[in-house]
């Protein structure tokens, strides 16, 4: 080792929260954590964006926590929206189509992403931030924790040299071989599938027919994910078999074989890369060690059939953000982040449990199972509610948390996230809902509001919900898509705790009081307006 930096730390290696891995779950935090002020690191050992496309779709919800970061505009543009998705079967005739709508987050229901783009724009986006610090070609060769934060001793590879940091915080998303993990001595438990994959990202240089439709093809000599992906690019996923030359799969000669079952031809794509991996279903043995998270594919794999994996990632720092910048600024007690993973857990198992489920209905290759497949699914399709849950890709779960940093009691509205329509602020200005509450802890009200003194002591916002067709006011926004006040009224509350995710912490019928604020809740006076009577 060429360097060793001094024990006596200097104020620039101490640092609010350090990431370490800066794939999509990290880069999210990063401009989380730097959007809310905070001092953070981020650590990574490659030098660039990983070249292969690994994730290919993504979600509403998720592009509503970007919009959070201010990129979501910027990234859809380089996504395709709301594509058809079929599963097919041996003789290509789909008998199964589902057409995912949306779930009121305010963005497509579905969207195919080409992951190194995404990344790109995201990492774009952290450099708008001075008090973060990227440190790429660095490792974390070990985490020390005591009471008041962790130390982190990081290795150069570019140098050498060895630098010692100091951080209150930690987020490990260094993916599933995390070394963070293994250094806390966390299980990770699950199985992995004996199936291996071949997955082949392509340049398209002449289209075909139905080129930008998602088909899973069911066919039992060879499933095969077929999927189209933005900037001119097409995946295609085939197992091997056994009997498969594993090496031979990757060539081009093998590839265009494969693809030849579809009348794709030589001249109309290019391949870019071929690489096999497994699928995997584990989870961690919990997700915080102290004052270390763990979060994305440190914390859960799951296979890839609902294109979940990179969502889940996103949703876990989503979660987890906030609460750290409440805890840093003395707005919370430090117990609030044991709620991170009693939120996160339980619906990351589901989303995989779900993963698995189609990932049966697409790989079965026992030729009598396939044929009953084929044959009943179109049958079930045809039947009202089935085929509303089945076209609706109503296997993705909202994320819903049953437990975790809510009131008691519960009511039907707890723990469910707002929908996010499009409101007409007090300035007639037509903005999404989450631009208009601002990232904060705030009361939304219907009609005239009913006092919260609890709440008002600590001059928490508040804010009115007007009908369609009412003219703007302080204080207050217009639910111009006629979305909040039929949600409020389904979820029986005139009055919620919004926490600053968008979630409920608490709800209150007509003319009722809320349940208490947090205990030890103190939050930062707040520049708007209104306070909670």
């Amino acid at each position: 080792m060429s360097e060793v930096r001094a024990e006596g730390r200097a104020d620039d290696d101490v640092y609010d929260v350090a990431v370490i891995g800066y794939g999509p779950t990290g880069v999210t935090a990063a401009n989380l954590l730097g959007g809310m002020g905070l001092r953070v690191v981020v650590l990574e050992r490659d030098a660039e964006i990983f070249s292969r496309a690994r994730a290919i779709s993504t979600d509403e919800e998720v592009v509503r926590i970007w919009q959070r970061i201010g990129l979501a505009e910027q990234l859809k543009q380089d996504m395709l929206a709301e594509r058809p998705l079929d599963f097919v079967d041996a003789r290509g005739r789909a008998f199964l189509s589902a057409h995912p709508t949306p779930r009121g987050h305010g963005h497509p229901p579905q969207m195919f992403i080409y992951q190194p783009a995404l990344e790109q724009v995201l990492r774009d986006g952290v450099d708008r931030y001075p008090n973060v610090e990227v440190l790429l070609r660095h490792e974390c060769l070990r985490l020390r924790q005591d009471a008041d934060g962790v130390e982190l001793t990081t290795l150069s590879t570019t140098d050498d040299s060895v630098r010692r940091l100091r951080a209150k915080y930690v987020i490990a998303a260094d993916g599933g071989s995390s070394l963070t993990r293994a250094q806390l001595n966390v299980g990770y438990e699950g199985r992995t599938y004996e199936d291996r994959w071949v997955v082949i990202d392509t340049a398209m240089l002449k289209p075909w027919p139905d080129h930008d439709r998602l088909r899973f093809r069911c066919d039992p000599a060879r499933p095969a994910v077929d999927c189209p992906t933005p900037l001119g690019h097409h995946r295609w996923e085939f197992p091997i078999l056994p009997g498969d030359d594993e090496k031979y799969l990757t060539t081009d000669e093998a590839i265009y074989s494969m693809v030849a079952r579809y009348g794709i031809v030589r001249d109309q794509i290019k391949i870019l890369r071929a690489t096999v991996y497994s699928h995997h279903v584990r989870f961690a043995a919990c997700f915080r060690v102290g004052r270390v998270f763990l979060a994305g594919d440190a914390a859960h794999a799951m296979p890839p059939w609902i294109g979940q994996g990179m969502a889940a990632g996103v949703r876990d720092v989503a979660n987890l953000c906030w609460k750290l910048d409440a805890v840093l600024r003395g707005e919370l007690p430090e117990p609030v982040l044991d709620s991170y993973e009693a939120e996160r857990k339980p619906h990351v198992k589901e989303v995989t449990r779900r993963a698995v489920f189609v990932g049966r209905i697409i790989t079965e290759r026992r030729r009598a199972v396939t044929r009953i497949r084929d044959a009943v699914l179109p049958v079930l399709n045809r039947v009202g509610g089935v085929s509303a849950w089945l076209q609706d890709s109503n296997w993705i779960p909202v994320a819903h948390y049953g437990d975790g940093f809510q009131a008691r009691p519960r009511t039907k509205a707890s723990g469910h996230q707002i929908p996010q329509p499009w409101v007409t602020g007090p300035d007639g200005e037509r903005v999404r809902l989450d631009d208009a509450l601002a990232g904060r802890w705030l009361l939304l009200h219907l009609g005239p509001p009913t006092a919260q003194p609890a709440w008002g002591r600590l001059g928490v916002p508040s804010l009115a919900v007007l009908p369609v067709g009412s003219r703007p006011a302080e204080g207050a926004v217009v639910d111009s898509d006629g979305v909040l006040l039929p949600w409020m009224t389904e979820h029986r509350v005139a009055t919620l705790a919004l926490r600053p995710d968008a979630y409920v912490y608490a709800a209150a019928p007509t003319g009722a009081q809320l349940p208490s604020p947090p205990a030890g809740f103190t939050p930062a006076p707040q520049a708007s307006a209104t306070t909670a009577p």
